[in-house]
């Protein structure tokens, strides 16, 4: 078994990350230290490092694993995916909502514009809805627009508190592109 995939590097990971968003609802992020974040843990320097290498590695830690997620859920073409999008959104509020009071929901748009084309390259199904739509293109490019322009009204959704209607949104959104 790959040691990064042992439970207990696995828990240690988890409780890492738990500590440390537990310490951004506290304090700014700039003045979180690891020392408090292994402080928050039962767990000891040396675990910390051996899981990561900075709190800005548990941050993309705990971003990439959110987007797994999501992309599974893409992967498996259940619903639209706009629906998607702000479902995944809903789940993971604490996060964004924590990203946008520390201005940074720059790492999320950073994990999406590295994750999503690997995912892309190694998990592409016929159920995915984008799959079609690349046909005979630069799919880079397209995986760029698609995130950059959906990322900016998730992040506009956020910074309103995600207090708007997401059908509201998904609305004006599928309004717009049936006009274009």
């Amino acid at each position: 078994m790959n040691s990064a995939d042992h439970p207990s590097a696995v828990r240690s990971r988890n409780e890492i990350a738990g500590a440390l968003l537990g310490l951004m609802e506290k304090y700014p992020y700039n003045e979180i230290t690891v020392k408090q974040i292994i402080l928050e843990t039962d767990l000891v320097r040396k675990t910390f490092y051996r899981n990561f290498s900075s709190k800005d590695d548990v941050l993309v830690y705990i971003t990439r694993k959110a987007l797994a997620d999501y992309c599974s859920v893409i992967n498996s073409g259940k619903g639209d995916v706009l629906t998607n999008i702000f479902l995944f959104a809903d789940k993971n509020r604490k996060l964004l909502m924590l990203l946008d009071r520390h201005n940074m929901l720059h790492v999320a748009l950073q994990c999406m514009n590295e994750y999503l084309p690997s995912f892309r390259d190694s998990e592409l199904s016929e159920n995915n809805p984008f799959t079609p739509l690349f046909e005979g293109l630069d799919s880079d490019y397209l995986i760029a627009l698609n995130v950059g322009a959906v990322w900016n009204v998730i992040s506009l959704w956020v910074h309103r508190g995600m207090k708007d209607d997401p059908v509201h949104v998904k609305e004006t959104i599928r309004e717009y592109i049936d006009r274009i």
